[in-house]
């Protein structure tokens, strides 16, 4: 099958299947692209294997080859439901586990690849035709559904059918340079029994779910990788940074605003009727992140009604003591202390990471001095 082009648009790309004639997905809408694809295959083998893991629904909404965010089924908070204009009383269990997924990080999430691990139905692809997204892959679709989607972008809204049958060559390759690399697929099975080697405090059935969804995201994440969740949703996710303690920081930034963007005077922002979602959106993280330019300081009074209520640092801090039992897992080891340290900050409870590196006492006595949980998977899951 040819594709629109490779990773940019002046490389002519191509994909056929490793089984002449066994395809895992087809394409029902629209033309891919090569990183369409690749975001289509790692975000429908994580939301596959999550809901698997975790027995809901699952969604995850990808950008550049790594979730912005991911999430099971589970309730609607009312800062998404007035964002989207839903009852959060009323919301289906899929466009749940969607909204939570993308509402991690909705401003990376502008323009995704969603994956959701059940077949679309009318009120998620409803929802779809009123966000930015490039694309979608679903195991089926309920009647009306491809039709509905076919509204979106003119036509060539991505529209592609996974195979959940399918099951996946044990090795895999890739060609760089002239060379072919080769390796076994890694096809551990990821569940809570990961994380009986529990060395200081105790998990709870909750927070075991949530670092158990941390594996799963973090298998699909380009690495070094760190996620933050709670509630069967991510809050921050961390990728592809050479520096694990950078990747730490990253991660609990967006994890600190997505708190605040819940705090009551980020709520009290009152934009002008004609401010599309996004935009608002975007205002929101600027006002919270709260170091505006001095054009930014003029554009966004242009676009309130009335003037942005006060959020002193004294009140971010206040309200940042109320983020809590927070769950936090690392595709590597954790080598220094460190990542603890913020990782505290960002209201971690529960951590797991694999442990073995030198420094592994050093990060066990940091988690007991903050009454942190510690679970050592013994589990590598680096992602390139």
């Amino acid at each position: 099958m040819e594709l629109r082009y490779g990773t940019n648009p002046q490389q002519a790309a191509s994909t056929a299947p490793v089984r002449p004639g066994r395809w895992p997905v087809r394409v029902l809408q629209g033309g891919p692209s090569y990183i369409n694809m690749l975001d289509a295959l790692n975000s429908w083998q994580l939301v596959l294997e999550a809901s698997r893991a975790l027995h809901r629904p699952a969604a995850t909404s990808f950008k550049h080859v790594s979730p912005a965010g991911a999430a099971v089924a589970g309730p609607v908070d009312d800062v998404i439901a007035e964002l989207y204009g839903i009852d959060r009383t009323a919301v289906g269990a899929l466009t749940s586990a969607y909204l939570r997924a993308r509402d991690a990080d909705p401003k990376s999430s502008y323009g995704d690849f969603v994956a959701v691990s059940h077949p679309v139905d009318a009120e998620l692809a409803e929802l779809l035709t009123g966000v930015v997204c490039d694309g979608i892959i679903a195991p089926g679709y309920a009647p009306g559904t491809v039709a509905t989607l076919s509204r979106k972008k003119n036509g060539r809204f991505l529209v592609l059918e996974a195979d959940e049958t399918y099951p996946p060559p044990q090795h895999e390759a890739r060609e760089v340079f002239g060379l072919r690399l080769t390796q076994r697929r890694d096809d551990v099975t990821l569940s809570t029994a990961l994380l009986n080697d529990v060395v200081c405090g105790t998990l709870s059935a909750t927070a075991a779910e949530d670092l158990l969804l941390g594996l799963v995201v973090l298998r699909y994440t380009q690495s070094n990788s760190v996620c933050y969740l709670r509630g069967g949703a991510t809050l921050g996710i961390g990728a592809g940074q050479q520096s694990r303690v950078d990747c730490t920081r990253l991660a609990g930034a967006k994890t600190d605003t997505w708190w605040l963007r819940r705090h009551p005077a980020v709520r009290a922002l009152a934009f002008q009727p004609q401010v599309r979602r996004q935009d608002r959106i975007n205002w929101q993280i600027r006002f919270v992140e709260g170091d505006l330019t001095p054009d930014e300081n003029r554009r966004m009074s242009t676009v309130l009604a009335t003037p942005a209520p006060e959020l002193t640092n004294l009140q971010r801090t206040q309200w940042l003591v109320g983020l809590a039992q927070v769950a936090f897992v690392s595709d590597g080891a954790l080598p220094f202390r460190d990542n603890v340290d913020h990782a505290h900050r960002h209201g971690v409870g529960y951590i797991a990471e694999p442990g073995g590196s030198i420094r592994a006492s050093e990060v066990e006595d940091a988690c007991r001095e903050y009454q942190i949980a510690l679970a050592r998977t013994g589990l590598r899951l680096f992602h390139h």
